[in-house]
């Protein structure tokens, strides 16, 4: 139930290679949505059209708050629709300096109901802020209208 497509699986064997050693056990928390309810971490959201209107932006973003240091984050993904899909996605790990490092960038075609996750180590020198995840893009709209929800832990 993993997103491996072309340069996810580097950051994961990146990851592996970084943290060989002695098996530690993970603690890892889910993230808070920025502009969340407040009472669950995952969001639910429907890609919409890119710009329906004149002026109006596309609702593809979703940020999650960092409050902590964290050593990986696992970004989980799941199709909530009932028909199968190509959802185009980004992650981007935002710096607290106003920097970003995208660190995700490819199209998912998970069975409906299904999804995938990966895991993004930190960037030594670098405190994270917040973690983005972008859903649609102008340049592939065959997923307008379809549903996912996704969500974002911090782990040390």
């Amino acid at each position: 139930m993993r997103m491996l497509p072309r340069g996810a699986a580097s950051l994961l064997i990146f990851s592996a290679l970084t943290t060989a050693g002695p098996a530690v056990a993970q603690t890892c928390e889910f993230l808070t949505p920025v502009g969340g309810d407040g009472v669950t971490k995952i969001v639910t959201k429907t890609i919409s059209p890119g710009k329906p209107l004149p002026f109006s932006r596309p609702n593809w973003n979703t940020d999650f708050f960092v409050t902590k240091p964290y050593s990986t984050y696992k970004l989980f993904f799941t199709a909530d629709s009932s028909v199968s899909a190509t959802y185009p996605i980004e992650a981007f790990l935002k710096f607290s300096d106003g920097s970003n490092l995208r660190v995700y960038n490819d199209n998912f075609t998970p069975t409906p109901g299904t999804g995938g996750s990966i895991t993004v180590p930190t960037t030594p020198g670098k405190l994270v802020s917040q973690v983005n995840i972008k859903v649609g893009a102008t340049d592939n709209m065959a997923a307008t209208g379809f549903t996912y929800r996704i969500s974002v832990q911090g782990c040390r």
